[in-house]
């Protein structure tokens, strides 16, 4: 499991509000890829109906209840603080276009932006700094290809941060930041747009995923000496206009085995000890973003919608440890998924990094009892974490 995850699921030693239950909320609706680097940058794809809502009543500050989502805003300059059955009750502004989120045991949030990694106090709900990045990545910009932080990992202890910035037209870096002094410390060359940063269990090493390069840079923490992995199932045909790429990981704990899904048809299960890619069969068939692992172990795998002609619709996949799965069906492209700390319920992101993103969350109970929820919230939510 990332750090970046596990520690979005630390419980604060902090008393807090309790949320009311998720099924009143499930009844009551039921009453009422970034991909080719040659296509062009994301346009606005919502809908009028899709803004982003207006914040509902706001809790007073140190009251953020257990349970919140915290989502990056791509759409926007801002993280929003959502209730998971009544939408965004309060924002923070954190700099321009947000894609990454990792929470600490501290209840500090690091958001990866255009300008910088913003710092934000989740229970106090104010950005307490911003810190800019050592590379540069050329203009302040929005959209897809925009320059700056996008995947983003804590070390388990919580002294450092890990960045992957952006370099439009280049390769990536891996910036390494003290969260005590908030000052960058290192930096290291990793593939093309780093999408995804992970952290194994120990701390020793930290994962930058290239989408344009087909490769996971392995990063010795202690040292920041780099290792590059090729990560390409279906080859490296095509380059920078394959749909065919590596998007986001997770660390399964088991093994420190990192799990790379690939199009609903095939996971990469990748040992960064011998560089060495096994893959096994996905069932969703669609193109597949955002993961990550349920405490129990299952994987969680967001699939965008389609890409070919032949893809199946947007879907979240359920995979359980033994390698089987059951596909809850999503209206909509998606991105990226964080679930509860029970494990019972899965957040999707609607905000997608190409066209056809939505204002808003689906809120799907793992069980499949009850159907997949809409949730109107945030400004083209990327990133997730439950706070």
């Amino acid at each position: 499991m990332s750090a970046r995850r596990a520690g979005a699921r630390v419980r604060r030693d902090r008393a807090r509000r309790p949320l009311p239950g998720l099924l009143a909320a499930v009844a009551a609706a039921s009453v009422l890829a970034g991909c080719a680097a040659t296509d062009a940058p994301a346009s606005s794809g919502a809908s009028p109906a899709a803004r982003a809502p207006a914040p509902t009543a706001t809790p007073e500050p140190g009251a953020t209840p257990e349970g919140t989502l915290l989502v990056a805003d791509f759409g926007g300059d801002t993280v929003s603080f959502v209730d998971p059955e009544r939408g965004t009750f309060d924002r923070v502004r954190v700099g321009t276009a947000p894609y990454g989120v990792a929470v600490g045991a501290d209840g500090r949030a690091w958001v990866t932006t255009a300008e910088g990694v913003a710092v934000v106090d989740t229970e106090k709900r104010t950005r307490e700094a911003r810190i800019p990045y050592r590379t540069r990545t050329g203009p302040v910009t929005t959209g897809e290809y925009r320059g700056g932080g996008m995947g983003i990992a804590l070390a388990p202890d919580g002294r450092h941060a890990y960045v992957g910035v952006n370099v439009p037209d280049g390769n990536g870096v891996l910036e390494v930041i003290d969260t005590a002094t908030r000052k960058v410390t290192g930096t290291v060359p990793v593939g093309r747009r780093p999408f995804d940063v992970d952290v194994s269990r120990d701390g020793s090493e930290a994962y930058a995923t290239g989408h344009d390069s087909f490769d996971v840079t392995s990063v010795r923490t202690d040292t920041l000496r780099a290792r590059r992995m090729e990560v390409a199932p279906y080859g490296t045909e095509g380059g920078l206009g394959s749909w065919l790429k590596p998007h986001y990981a997770v660390v399964r704990p088991s093994d420190g085995k990192l799990l790379l899904p690939f199009e609903g048809e095939r996971l990469a299960v990748l040992d960064p000890r011998t560089g060495k890619v096994a893959v096994e069969r996905m069932t969703a068939d669609t193109h597949q973003h955002g993961a990550a692992l349920a405490p129990d172990g299952t994987l969680l795998v967001v699939g965008t919608g389609p890409i070919a002609s032949d893809d199946e619709e947007a879907s979240l996949t359920i995979r359980e440890p033994d390698g089987s799965e059951r596909v809850a069906k999503l209206d909509g492209p998606h991105e990226d998924v964080a679930v509860s700390r029970d494990g019972r319920t899965a957040y999707v992101t609607g905000g997608f990094t190409r066209d056809g993103y939505w204002n808003g969350i689906t809120v799907v109970a793992l069980d499949g009892r009850t159907p997949p929820v809409r949730l109107a919230a945030g400004e083209r939510p990327l990133g997730i974490a439950v706070l």
